[in-house]
């Protein structure tokens, strides 16, 4: 058995002796497909990396033949971590990295093979938008019906399911030739015929740039391995494991990737005489996942993947990994009886060794900022009284719009914090101007980034300058840069304009000289683009305070390119604008080890993959979380149960689960009621300190023995929590960091009855009748169709306004908040709050 001398050979004791019997079982399985299915904490990055090592050392493979594939590049940098300490500095000659890494790699080498140069740009969110935009005024269709995000949305969804330009005009609009001249869009009826239209423009004028987006990475580089079979062999031949963590995370086009580079489809014969997957024949697969992980058909992912994986790949193995070493049994029990509601998922119950541990501690706010002010107090108490760092905390929300309150919470207790997901680095005004340049000496056919630069920082070259370089580029056939090259042919245009349009395209020109010269030094050339641009010098002469900051983003730019050059042996400008590029909200978290000093605040999607010791999961209200749209639709509510799994199972010692009776939408209040996830989760687990908000009790019973039982049902006095004086008066809304104070509406934005001079004396006026509001959720409405749960039982046939007829599947009594489940057929699976669906029960 052959092997690489440079991996460190471990004996195999040495890799498995410390494992749980599946963990070492998914290690050491010897076959062509194998499915761990790692529950949350389970240690699958462990397994992963130790089965990496077991192939290299027990099968005789080479560093070369594997390639392994993450979903953020932190994921990838841990992964390639591990595997230097197991196998030695040979680990970086494997393919450790993200999806998008990898295709990038393979276009870089045989793009060209279907039209793609190896200096191709890829374009970001906010390039894509502009090119939208540009593509909308030229055939005059309308940005406010059809926003450029909602377009872009529609094309990332026929790119995930391998769904081309071609194939929509074939079907929408046949007539239509990509870079057509006045075609007028506007007058098509069929909104599907305007997609199809936009989307192949697109594509033609990314192709005319050399340009990718982000999802053209995986689709084109199916493209590629379709359209040249000898390509595809030469990676059927090297890549002879391929192993992807997050299978359950993974679209349609990812999947296909999978099974192209596996060469799956390919029809070729295994080795059955080799030890491991040999020389010839489809690749061995081995996939990492969670099938109650998967969050994320927002963007495509398909949860079917995993599920079929037994269907898809014959002769497939599954390992469930289910001793969880991250959490105590409380969470884990919580987390158990919450995913349990979902049909139609392989059974797993995750267990530890670790002990019950705390209760969850559960609280019911009267509002949203109360919410948040009860939260900002509980971590002041555990840092101060319990020694806990802020840093081991975070603080979890459905949305980003729940962040406000949270944040304004966290200022008035003088609680420090991080938000991630706010405006990261490299979409900063000045850093993106930077590295438009950049951009722009590496690929001169990139018109949207040449574009942006024209006028950056401003040399008199406006509108008018550009309309009339776009127009001769048109005439000539060319870019852009071409127009900007050229501009002495350009009819009309005058001195003054021409002047520094030839000054621009000198610039331009020498700036790509010095960086073809200094290549492997992307901090010389970021250097030189920032002081010969113009761009530092015109920072640093303003007179805004805000810029000084701006001119340390783009110290830290050059700091960035330094960095990339220290670790990596072959650094160019090209591949330190591939890092900029392929960067994650994730990736701005610092390292565990680290103690930033801040709470962090993140979306629960955010979150996939994080822990913490201690864990806050707030607006536990229907509506909220779950998300409305969730309401009346079986597959969303299973995707927001396997979220609240995904949030439960980031905490490591403690959770907290928190609530508000009445939040703001829409400038108005909405009456919430409760979180069916916190129904779900069995009582004995909870320790309510406040388990009714004070509207919710007076509706009760609770005012008729109000004297009483204040105290002893949660009044403000159960946790020592006190309402900040300030609230109610002006520091609602009026920080400077949101603008004027207006962005979130007027004083009134949270209701009258929640300024209540009542604040001042230790206890809340809530709103008794909330104003109806188009977003407002269905647990807020006063509508009651005197419909009675206990009439209704499964089997029965009903008939809706909307749905029509339909078949009762289930039945939920509570209250006066029951909700019922109705199969309508075609119109789908509906669950309804039966007081206030439209309903006849036949």
């Amino acid at each position: 058995m052959q092997q690489d001398p440079d991996v460190i050979a471990r004996p195999p004791e040495a890799l498995i002796g410390d494992l749980n019997p599946q963990q070492a079982e998914a290690v050491q399985y010897r076959g062509p497909a194998l499915l761990i299915g790692a529950g949350a904490g389970s240690g699958k990055t462990r397994v992963l990396t130790r089965r990496i090592a077991w192939i290299l050392t027990q099968f005789g493979a080479w560093p070369s033949q594997v390639l392994a594939i993450t979903f953020t590049n932190k994921a990838a940098a841990e992964m390639r971590e591990r595997l230097e300490s197991l196998i030695g500095p040979v680990a970086s000659r494997m393919w450790v990295s993200t999806f998008h890494s990898a295709c990038v790699r393979i276009l870089r080498r045989d793009g060209e093979r279907i039209g793609l140069k190896s200096g191709f740009t890829i374009y970001d969110t906010a390039d894509c938008e502009r090119l939208i935009k540009l593509i909308a005024n030229d055939f005059n269709f309308d940005v406010k019906r059809y926003t450029p995000r909602s377009i872009l949305a529609r094309i990332s969804d026929y790119k995930n399911n391998l769904t081309s330009a071609r194939e929509m005009l074939a079907q929408y609009a046949p007539d239509f030739k990509p870079g057509q001249r006045g075609y007028r869009v506007g007058r098509i009826g069929n909104p599907e015929e305007l997609y199809a239209v936009v989307y192949a423009e697109y594509q033609h004028r990314l192709a005319a740039a050399n340009a990718v987006d982000f999802d053209d990475l995986i689709v084109r580089t199916v493209e590629l391995l379709r359209a040249c079979p000898d390509v595809a062999e030469y990676y059927h031949r090297k890549f002879r494991y391929i192993l992807v963590d997050e299978y359950q995370d993974t679209n349609h086009a990812q999947y296909v990737l999978i099974r192209e580079l596996a060469g799956v489809d390919a029809g070729g014969h295994a080795d059955m005489g080799a030890v491991g997957a040999g020389r010839v024949g489809p690749a061995w697969i081995t996939v990492v996942g969670d099938s109650d992980q998967s969050i994320y058909a927002f963007r495509g992912a398909d949860i079917r993947n995993i599920q079929d994986f037994e269907q898809d790949f014959p002769n497939a193995k599954t390992i469930m990994l289910e001793q969880n070493y991250r959490s105590t049994q409380t969470i884990l029990d919580a987390a158990n009886a919450v995913i349990a509601h979902n049909e139609g998922r392989k059974p797993k119950r995750l267990w530890t060794a670790a002990g019950a541990g705390e209760q969850i501690t559960a609280y019911a706010a009267d509002t949203a900022q109360l919410e948040a002010h009860w939260i900002a107090a509980q971590i002041k108490r555990l840092h101060t009284d319990d020694g806990v760092r802020y840093s081991d905390i975070a603080v979890m929300y459905r949305a980003n719009a729940q962040s406000r309150s949270l944040e304004e919470g966290l200022i008035q207790a003088r609680v420090p914090y991080q938000l991630i997901g706010g405006t990261k680095f490299y979409e900063r005004r000045e850093v993106k101007d930077a590295l438009a340049y950049l951009q722009a000496i590496v690929n001169p056919a990139d018109d949207i980034n040449m574009r942006r630069i024209l006028n950056v920082p401003k040399r008199g070259l406006g509108a008018r300058a550009e309309s009339q370089v776009t127009l001769h580029a048109q005439q000539i056939g060319g870019t852009f840069w071409d127009g900007v090259a050229h501009a002495d042919q350009i009819e009309g245009m005058t001195a003054r304009t021409l002047n520094p349009l030839m000054r621009f395209a000198q610039m331009m020109q020498e700036l790509r000289e010095f960086a073809q010269e200094h290549d492997a030094k992307p901090s010389q050339i970021v250097a030189e683009v920032l002081e010969r641009s113009g761009l530092l010098e015109e920072l640093k002469k303003s007179q805004d305070p805000q810029d000084q900051s701006r001119v340390e983003n783009l110290s830290q730019l050059q700091s960035v390119a330094a960095e990339y050059e220290q670790n990596t042996p072959d650094a160019t400008l090209a591949g330190f604008l591939e890092t900029t590029a392929l960067v994650a909200d994730s990736d701005q978290l610092p390292d565990e080890s680290q103690d930033s000093g801040k709470v962090t605040l993140m979306t629960l999607h955010t979150a996939k993959g994080l822990e913490y010791p201690i864990v806050f999961l707030t607006g536990m209200e229907q509506g909220t979380f779950p998300h409305a749209r969730a309401m009346e639709d079986t597959s969303e509510l299973s995707e927001e149960r396997r979220l609240a799994y995904v949030g439960i199972t980031r905490a490591k010692r403690h959770l907290f689960v928190t609530r508000a009776a009445v939040r703001a939408q829409w400038g108005r209040s909405a009456e919430m009621m409760p979180s069916q996830f916190l129904d779900e989760i069995p009582a004995d687990l909870i320790d309510w300190k406040r388990k009714e908000a004070g509207m919710e009790r007076m509706r009760s019973g609770w005012r008729a023995n109000a004297s009483h039982d204040f105290g002893a049902h949660g009044g403000w006095n159960d946790d020592e929590f006190d309402a900040p004086s300030s609230f109610g008066g002006s520091s609602y809304g009026s920080r400077s960091s949101y603008g004027s104070g207006s962005s979130y509406g007027s004083r009134s934005t949270y209701g009258s009855g929640v300024r209540g001079s009542a604040a001042h004396a230790g206890k809340v006026t809530t709103p008794r009748a909330p104003v109806r509001q188009p977003a407002q959720p269905a647990s807020s409405l006063k509508t009651d169709n005197h419909l009675r749960i206990e009439d209704f039982a499964v089997g029965d046939k009903v008939t809706h306004d909307k749905f029509g007829l339909g078949t009762v599947v289930d039945a939920q009594d509570k209250g006066r908040n029951s909700v019922i489940t109705v199969d309508f057929g075609s119109s789908g699976v509906k669950r309804l709050m039966l007081r206030v669906a439209p309903i006849e029960k036949l």
